[in-house]
């Protein structure tokens, strides 16, 4: 068999299929081999060539649309014209509102299922979402007075945990009720902070991709 002279180009089919059928199927309908069957030829060979398993692929798909969610996560960090305060809201704000959310949240795996995922997840928001994005704002904020903490690295590290880890149906496959219990405890902790940054249409948008998920189980 001839050497694939473009691997970029077939990882990218390989992804872009497997997006497309999460999103029809969900991903734990999704198998390997309905993948192949979309792939107009591409052997099985080929696939297990560039991914160990359908982890691997969802995991490559995600981290796709991480990449897109730093830069949105960046430009509001360096915006000049909002305090510490407003750019924590015009995050959460953006993040949940995006087009992408319903596509995330309807492909999904439950991750409780998937250990090696929420791993990643975990890491993820600890060691780059909290550190890169969240603690500079939360500083920010110290300095021109709308935050109040003594301990901005933690606070960071909180925020962003109880965000996109306890509070994600994905990971614990919450009912519509126990989600916004937890949704309204996050807006009750934030307020302890001095952050009322978590609104009624927030709130209702957080249980409207909580139901999108929830169809898709």
């Amino acid at each position: 068999m001839a050497r694939n002279k473009n691997p970029e180009e077939t990882v990218n089919r390989i992804l872009d299929t497997a997006y497309r059928l999460f999103l029809e199927k969900g991903y734990e309908h999704t198998s390997i081999q309905d993948i192949i069957n979309h792939l107009g030829g591409l052997s099985k060979g080929a696939i297990y060539h560039h991914f160990k398993s359908k982890e691997d692929i969802l995991e490559a798909v995600t981290n796709r649309i991480t990449e897109q969610s730093n830069r949105m996560l960046a430009e509001i960090r360096d915006r000049r014209d909002l305090n510490g305060s407003e750019k924590l809201k015009a995050i959460f704000q953006e993040s949940i509102n995006r087009p992408v959310q319903d596509e995330i949240f309807a492909m999904a795996p439950n991750f409780q299922n998937n250990a090696k995922l929420m791993f990643s997840m975990v890491t993820d928001s600890i060691k780059q979402v909290a550190p890169n994005y969240i603690l500079p704002i939360i500083e920010e904020g110290i300095a021109d007075g709308t935050i109040v903490t003594d301990y901005p690295v933690q606070l960071a590290e909180l925020i962003i945990f109880v965000a996109n880890i306890w509070m994600n149906p994905m990971n614990f496959g919450d009912t519509q009720e126990e989600s916004f219990g937890k949704f309204m405890v996050f807006q009750q902790m934030l307020k302890g902070f001095g952050l009322d940054i978590v609104d009624e249409k927030m709130l209702e948008r957080l249980q409207e991709l909580t139901v999108i998920y929830l169809k898709k189980k």
